[in-house]
């Protein structure tokens, strides 16, 4: 499974929620905390991203930076026969 994360400008966030159904993962959620600018901002709440940036694109005010992890390589000796 492909595994990423967001970091969500809280400050910035006006509580749209245009994010949540965009979010395919069910990870985003309106907080019961206010900002200081008095608006129920968006957090991570379950630990699920997969990186897809669907947030980021439907967010009006840019508050999400979306990261994902990098593949794993496999390793050259798992597919390398050795033979003596």
């Amino acid at each position: 499974m492909i595994r990423g994360t967001v970091i969500i400008n809280k400050e910035n966030c006006k509580g749209c929620s245009l994010c949540i159904p965009a979010c395919k993962q069910n990870s985003l959620a309106l907080s019961n905390e206010i900002n200081s600018q008095g608006y129920h901002y968006v957090e991570l709440v379950l630990d699920n991203c997969t990186g897809c940036i669907n947030c980021a694109l439907v967010c009006p005010d840019a508050v999400f930076a979306v990261y994902r992890a990098k593949k794993k390589e496999k390793s050259a000796q798992t597919d390398t026969i050795v033979t003596p």
